[in-house]
């Protein structure tokens, strides 16, 4: 049974050196060419398709990580104690009307990116952007608001 304890730190070991390789082949692994922006020569570096599908595939493995454990813990908590249960399923409930709504508020109009000729900016993946952006700047708000409300709260029941 102590084997099973050391394998979720082996696998966060393993995928922070795996993350730091990949930073530094992405920082120090040179440049495939230039590319001229506003009279500027930039450097497009060798590794920028590892680094973006090393990040694609942790965000995917967070999010599956994610649901998972809530799929289990609603489960655990559906036995045992079904307000609580019925409370979380009203979260993730909420937080899909909250992606609902930011894809609604995205814009599938052409990005407009210098030096970039693909289709990746246009459409469903524009408006995936546009998404991916508003949900993060609403959980950044959200997580503030909630750090301060805790901070002020702790300190009332004092």
């Amino acid at each position: 049974m102590k084997n099973y304890k050391l394998i979720p730190q082996i696998t966060l070991w393993v995928l922070l050196a795996i993350g730091v390789a990949v930073s530094i082949l992405f920082y120090v692994g040179g440049s495939e060419g230039s590319l001229e922006v506003a009279g500027d020569f930039l450097d497009i570096p060798k590794f920028s398709n590892l680094m973006l599908f090393w990040n694609y595939f942790l965000v995917f493995l967070v999010c599956l990580a994610t649901l998972f454990f809530v799929c289990v813990d609603f489960v655990k908590n559906l036995k045992v104690n079904r307000k609580k249960a019925l409370r979380q399923l009203c979260v993730v409930i909420g937080f899909v009307a909250l992606v609902l709504i930011c894809w609604g508020l995205g814009s599938p109009e052409e990005v407009h990116i210098v030096g970039y000729e693909g289709s990746d900016n246009v459409g469903g993946m524009a408006r995936l952007s546009d998404a991916c952006l508003y949900l993060s700047y609403i959980l950044l708000g959200g997580t503030l608001c909630a750090m301060i409300f805790g901070v002020c709260y702790t300190k009332m029941l004092k």
